[in-house]
């Protein structure tokens, strides 16, 4: 891992620096000039779930949205790495029945919800997770959505050749600007194919996912549809107590981020026109919240309110077992000023 990106966040202890965590981030404005980085924003990283927003373009753009009336929470799920809280499950169950099919259909398997109260409930009753719990079933039943409106088998619909995934494919190389022809995709943790893409060309696929203006109008009009449905709907992309969905709310339109798995993090500012990706080395999650909620702020995207809502990631309490406040987690001194 590369070691010369420079600390982006710092966790304290007391009065001493206990841990650091090095990263890069990169930052692209609506005319798709790369206006700040930090660190080495050309190397390659996997920017695993926080691009479901790209890859649901799809979904709208081949009509196949429209075709299975695929509601605006629907679209919201299709964007999210969601908690697997109730709303969220029987959400995608119903898409799936509405569609002919059921979670057997899901290929991303089963996941003990990620929202506590949740888990702990289905203990308590003795119910077992299956894949809707997956906090990947709403994008996957976006994939089987679009694999029937295009006639294609579903039994197969994450193989790299797919009439599905190439689609996906495509979109991501034409958002990005990355030519990936050739590449060879390594496997994402719900199944699907994932591609390492430049931190920088990451940003860019989320600057035209804030600014489409510059899209053909088909996919324009999808870009637009699916941030006004994550914008609309925050606790569907996220759930209880998440970064996410705490901060899409607080942005009230404004802005949309979305996570990554192995620290990674970006934004869609339409406001500004200003696409944010960012990668911690360590695939620290607790950095990358940190961080984002540091760029966010330093690009002057908060408003008062949104400020408000943030500033328990602006400045992060580390907690010891009792419950005492010993340290906090925040932005590395000097960065990203």
């Amino acid at each position: 891992m590369e070691t010369s990106n420079p600390v982006l966040v710092e966790v304290t202890r007391g009065d001493a620096v206990e841990s650091r965590h090095r990263g890069a981030a990169a930052v692209v404005d609506d005319d798709g000039a790369l206006v700040a980085q930090w660190g080495d924003v050309g190397r390659g990283v996997y920017p695993r779930s926080a691009i479901k927003p790209i890859q649901a373009l799809a979904l709208v753009e081949s009509g196949a949205a429209d075709r299975f009336s695929v509601s605006e929470e629907e679209l919201a799920l299709a964007c999210a790495s969601h908690s697997g809280e109730p709303c969220h499950t029987e959400a995608v169950g119903a898409w799936l029945d509405r569609i002919g099919l059921g979670p057997e259909a899901l290929q991303c398997a089963t996941q003990i919800p990620r929202d506590d109260a949740s888990a702990h409930a289905m203990v308590r009753t003795g119910t077992q997770p299956t894949a809707l719990h997956h906090n990947c079933s709403g994008k996957h039943a976006g994939l089987l959505t679009t694999a029937l409106h295009l006639d294609a088998p579903v039994a197969d619909y994450l193989e790299p050749g797919h009439p599905v995934q190439r689609r996906v494919t495509r979109v991501l190389a034409e958002m990005s600007g990355v030519d990936l022809t050739d590449a060879v995709p390594a496997v994402d943790g719900c199944g699907i194919p994932t591609f390492a893409m430049p931190l920088g060309a990451v940003a860019l696929a989320l600057n035209r996912l804030a600014s489409p203006k510059g899209l053909e109008a088909k996919r324009a009009a999808a870009a637009r549809r699916l941030f006004a449905a994550m914008t609309a709907h925050p606790y569907l992309v996220a759930g209880r107590a998440r970064f996410d969905t705490i901060a899409i709310e607080a942005g009230a339109g404004a802005f949309a981020v979305k996570t990554g798995a192995e620290g990674v993090h970006v934004a869609a500012v339409p406001a500004m026109g200003l696409g944010i990706a960012l990668k911690i080395d360590d695939g620290a999650k607790r950095a990358a919240e940190v961080a984002m909620a540091a760029l966010l702020h330093h690009l002057g995207v908060l408003d008062d309110a949104a400020q408000a809502a943030l500033a328990p990631y602006l400045d992060a309490p580390v907690l010891n077992d009792a419950g005492l406040h010993v340290g906090a987690i925040r932005a590395a001194a000097g960065w990203p000023g």
